[in-house]
């Protein structure tokens, strides 16, 4: 069931691409050119057969003069109820110390912390019971060493 929405996101991704490219008045290879891609990897991207990495978004919406959030969120990288400014999304992919491998990871593992705690309400819970939790300024190995 992910699968297909994956497919979902990647196809409605193409169809926005191709409308902002033909209404700029570019032809695929031109934004091809301009965006430092392929001509077939952008026409798969558009057709939807392709998910492109957060820096080829990034280089395709320079290239058409457009927001990269905007391309982002229709690619499923960041969620329109995130609020653009401050999400951890949009700091992991912007962060340019980070491969695009790297990037995909954190932000998979973010996307799976996030639903796990959705799905059992344990943001409340972790937040509880650290609070309860007894803190102690002394480890075991200070300990001894203090009996010594």
């Amino acid at each position: 069931m992910a699968k297909g929405k994956v497919v979902k996101t990647v196809g409605s991704l193409g169809d926005y691409l191709k409308e902002q490219r033909v209404s700029a008045r570019l032809s695929l290879r031109q934004l091809a050119d301009q965006a430092g891609v392929s001509n077939p990897y952008l026409s798969q991207i558009e057709r939807g057969l392709r998910k492109p990495s957060a820096e080829v978004l990034q280089q395709i919406a320079k290239a058409l003069r457009i927001s990269a959030e905007q391309l982002y969120i229709r690619a499923g990288i960041l969620s329109p109820d995130d609020g653009v400014g401050g999400s951890v999304e949009l700091a992991i992919v912007s962060d340019t110390g980070l491969t695009e491998r790297q990037k995909q990871s954190l932000l998979d593992v973010y996307a799976s912390f996030l639903a796990l705690n959705a799905a059992d309400g344990s943001v409340d819970a972790a937040a509880g019971a650290q609070e309860d939790a007894p803190t102690t300024t002394e480890t075991d190995s200070d300990a001894v060493a203090n009996e010594g």
